[in-house]
C-alpha cells in the first residue's frame, strides 16, 4: 500500500538513473583494492572498541541519565524507549513524557468548515479541513513564543482508507476523486500554548488549505519557458496545485518550504510525449496509470497535456502569515524528486539550500542565492529563492585504512550567474530536466538522499540516506559498507569555514543505521551496546544545544517507526536513544522539537497496511472514537508540572 501510492511503486520498476555517473559505492574504487574494501566492513565497526560478543543487546540509557529524565526540563533528557514490534497500536513515548493530538485528519481549520464526518465525506468539506497524511511540519511564530502559524504537509492519500467499498482508483466517483484531490497540499492553522500544552485554533483568521487545485506562481528563470506552457496557461506562469509534499524548511524570514517529491505518480502516462521520451524515462512518469484524477481534470493525463508534469517537481514557498499570498513555486531550485529544503544564511550574506532527490542512485543538489539576506526586510527577501546558482555532489573517499567512512567533495555547477553550465543545455531546459543535466556533469549517485538540514549550532550539514536494496556487493565501500542496503545512514557534510556557499566540503557518516549487533553498523564512535536500533533514517531535525533528531519511515528491523535523538558532541557523542514510536503502520514524520520542551510529530498513514480498509481497520489512532485511522499532528511533553 505505502509503495503504490507513495512512489507508484518505484522499487518494482527499473531504475530511472541509467547514466554511467560513479555510484556512491564506487567513490574509494581508485587506489584501494577489492579484498581491502570487503576488509572494511571490520575495520569500521571495530573502530574506538565498538566490537561486541554476539547476542550484546542495546542499552535504554547511559548511566544517570533515567534520573536526569524524572528532573529535566528539556526534551533531550530522557531514558530511551524500547523498540516496539510493528503490530503495536499505540504511541510510546518516554518515562515522565505524554503524548496529546494537535490537529487531526478532517478537523475544521477554516471557519465555516464542517465537522469531519467519515461517512459523508464531501470535497468542499475536505477543502476546508485539514489535509490527509501529514509529514513535515512548521512553526513561524507570532510576536509571542506562544503562538504561531503551524504549517503542516499532506503528502498523499491513501484511497481505501479513506472511502467503503473502495475497487481500485478506476471505480472511484468523481466526488471521491475531487476529495483525495482536496487532502492533499499543505494545511495552514495558528496554534497557541496553554500551559505546556499547544492548542490548534480552528477557524482562525490566518487558517486555510492549500490543495491540488490551489493557484501557484511559477517564478525563476524557467517560468515562461515554453517547456511548462500548457493549453490552460499559455503563460507558463499560473500552475494549479501541488502534490507529494514530503518534507520541508522554515526560512529566517519567516515563510515555509515545501519539497514536491513523487509527483510523477499522479499523471498518467502510458507512453511519453514526442520529443520528452528520455526526460519521461528520467523522472518515472513513462508507464505511470496515474491515479485516476485525469477523468475529473484532463491536464493529468499527458496525452492530453503533455508539459503538466513539468509543472511539478519543484521546492514551493507559502508566506502563513498572509493568508491572501499566492505560493510560488521556484525553477531557480532546480526539478526533482524534492524531498524539501532549508535555507541558511552564509557568511557573506547570501543564502543557501542543500537538497536531496528521493530516489535510488540520485543526486545531492545546492542552490545558493544571488541576491543577500537582508535582516528585517521581508519584501526583499521573498524574492531570495528566485534566482541563484544551482550545483550537484560529487563524493570522494580517503580509504577504509583510518576506519571511519568520509572523505571530500565538490559541487559541480548546473547553472551560474544566469548561464547554464551543461553542455547542450539552456538554464530553461537544466532547471525543468534537472535530473538530465545533471547526468551530463558526473555527480555521485545516493542512496536516497531525502531530508537535508543545517545544523545551527555546529552549522554542518546532516542528509538522511534512507535506504537502497538495490545496491549489489561489486558496489560495497567505505561509504556504503553493505549490500542491499535496507537500513540507510545519515551523512555529515562540512564546508570550509562552515561557509556553504564554498564549492568544496568534507563528509562524514555519523551514523549507519540498523540492529547494533550487526559489526556494519556505526554511531559516530560510540560503544553499539549501548545505543537503540534504528532503520530508514527519513527526517532530520535539531534542538537548541545542537542534537541530531531522526526520524524513521519504514523500520526494516520489524518495529515500529519511531523518533531518534544522537549527540553530535560531548561524552556522549554518537550515543542514539529511542524517544517514542509512532502506531501500526504508520510513520514517524516532522519532527519539530520546539523551545525544547516540547516535540512535534506527525503520525503519517497510520493503519497503512495491506488488506486494511474501513471495514479490517488496523489502528484506532487517534483514538477519538471514529474507529478509523486519522493521520495527525501529536505533540510530546513532560507530564509533571515541575517540567515546564
Amino acid at each position: 500500500m505505502t509503495c503504490h501510492y507513495r512512489c507508484d511503486d518505484a522499487c518494482s520498476k527499473p531504475i530511472a538513473n541509467e547514466s554511467d555517473n560513479s555510484y556512491f559505492g564506487d567513490i574509494v574504487r581508485e587506489g584501494i583494492s577489492r579484498r581491502t574494501a570487503l576488509k572494511a566492513t571490520g575495520v569500521t565497526a571495530a573502530v574506538a572498541g565498538l566490537a561486541v560478543a554476539a547476542g550484546a543487546q542495546p542499552a535504554a540509557a547511559a548511566p544517570g541519565s533515567a534520573a536526569k529524565a524524572k528532573t529535566s526540563p528539556f526534551v533531550y533528557d530522557f531514558e530511551a524507549t524500547a523498540p516496539q514490534p510493528f503490530t503495536t497500536d499505540d504511541v510510546i513515548t518516554p518515562e515522565g513524557f505524554t503524548w496529546k493530538p494537535l490537529v487531526k485528519w478532517g478537523d475544521p481549520i477554516v471557519a465555516g468548515a464542517p465537522e469531519f464526518d467519515f461517512d459523508n465525506q464531501t470535497a468542499a468539506a475536505q477543502e476546508k479541513q485539514f489535509g490527509y497524511n501529514c509529514d513535515y511540519v512548521g512553526l513561524v511564530r507570532d510576536r509571542h513564543d506562544h503562538k504561531g502559524v503551524l504549517v503542516v504537509n499532506n503528502e498523499y492519500t491513501n484511497d481505501e482508507l479513506m472511502f467503503r467499498g473502495y475497487t481500485g482508483a478506476s471505480g472511484l466517483t468523481d466526488e471521491q476523486i475531487k476529495i483525495t484531490m482536496a487532502a492533499h497540499g499543505l494545511s495552514v492553522v495558528e496554534v497557541h500554548k496553554a500551559g505546556r500544552e499547544w492548542k490548534a485554533l480552528l477557524g482562525a483568521r490566518r487558517n486555510r488549505r492549500i490543495t491540488a487545485t490551489t493557484p501557484f506562481e511559477l517564478d525563476g528563470p524557467a517560468a515562461g519557458s515554453t517547456l511548462v506552457r500548457t493549453k490552460a496557461d499559455p503563460t507558463g506562469r499560473r500552475v494549479l496545485g501541488t502534490v507529494g509534499n514530503c518534507a520541508g524548511g522554515t526560512t529566517p524570514w519567516g515563510t515555509i518550504l515545501s519539497g514536491e517529491e513523487n509527483f510523477n505518480g499522479y499523471f498518467k502516462a502510458t507512453a511519453a510525449p514526442a520529443g520528452q521520451e528520455a526526460a519521461f524515462a528520467r523522472y518515472g512518469l513513462t508507464g505511470s496509470t496515474g491515479r485516476a484524477w485525469e477523468k475529473v481534470d484532463p491536464r493529468f493525463d499527458a496525452a492530453q497535456e503533455p508539459n503538466e508534469s513539468n509543472r511539478f517537481g519543484y521546492i514551493v514557498e507559502v508566506d502563513p502569515l498572509d493568508p491572501t499570498s499566492t505560493p510560488r513555486k521556484h525553477t531557480a531550485m532546480g526539478r526533482f524528486k524534492h524531498e524539501g529544503a532549508n535555507v541558511s544564511v552564509a557568511p557573506d550574506g547570501r543564502v543557501v539550500a542543500v537538497m536531496g532527490d528521493d530516489e535510488r542512485f540520485d543526486y545531492m543538489y545546492k542552490f545558493v542565492s544571488k541576491k543577500k539576506y537582508v535582516e528585517g526586510d521581508r519584501k526583499h527577501n521573498l524574492t531570495l529563492l528566485s534566482e541563484g546558482d544551482l550545483y550537484v555532489a560529487k563524493f570522494t573517499g580517503d580509504g577504509f585504512e583510518d576506519g571511519v567512512s568520509d572523505g571530500t567533495g565538490e559541487w559541480l555547477p548546473l547553472v551560474v550567474d544566469g548561464k547554464s553550465k551543461v553542455a547542450g543545455m539552456s538554464v530553461e531546459e537544466v532547471l525543468v530536466h534537472t535530473r538530465l543535466a545533471a547526468d551530463k556533469v558526473g555527480p555521485t549517485k545516493m542512496d536516497r538522499p531525502e531530508d537535508v538540514e543545517l545544523n545551527p549550532v555546529n552549522k554542518r550539514v546532516y542528509a538522511a540516506l534512507t535506504n537502497n536494496s538495490k545496491r549489489v556487493p561489486s558496489q560495497i565501500d567505505e561509504a556504503n559498507p553493505r549490500a542491499s542496503n535496507k537500513h540507510g545512514q545519515v551523512i555529515e557534510l562540512t564546508a570550509p569555514g562552515n561557509d556553504h556557499t564554498q564549492a568544496t566540503f568534507t563528509w562524514k557518516l555519523v551514523l549507519v543505521c540498523g540492529d547494533p549487533n550487526d559489526p556494519a553498523t556505526y554511531f559516530n564512535g560510540f560503544d553499539r551496546r549501548e545505543v537503540s536500533p534504528i532503520s530508514c533514517p527519513d527526517n532530520v531535525a535539531f534542538d537548541s544545544v545542537g542534537n541530531l533528531w531522526i526520524s524513521t519511515d519504514g523500520n526494516a528491523l520489524g518495529n515500529a517507526d519511531a523518533f531518534f535523538m544522537m549527540p553530535l558532541e560531548g561524552p556522549h557523542k554518537g550515543h542514539l536513544k529511542q524517544f517514542h514510536t509512532v502506531p501500526h503502520g504508520a510513520e514517524s514524520a516532522g519532527p519539530l522539537i520546539v523551545d525544547d520542551t516540547t516535540v512535534f510529530c506527525a503520525v503519517q498513514h497510520p493503519g497503512e497496511v495491506d488488506g486494511a480498509s474501513p471495514s479490517n481497520v488496523q489502528s484506532q489512532f487517534p483514538y477519538d472514537g471514529t474507529g478509523q485511522p486519522r493521520p495527525s499532528v501529536i505533540q510530546v511533553f513532560a507530564d509533571k508540572p515541575g517540567r515546564r
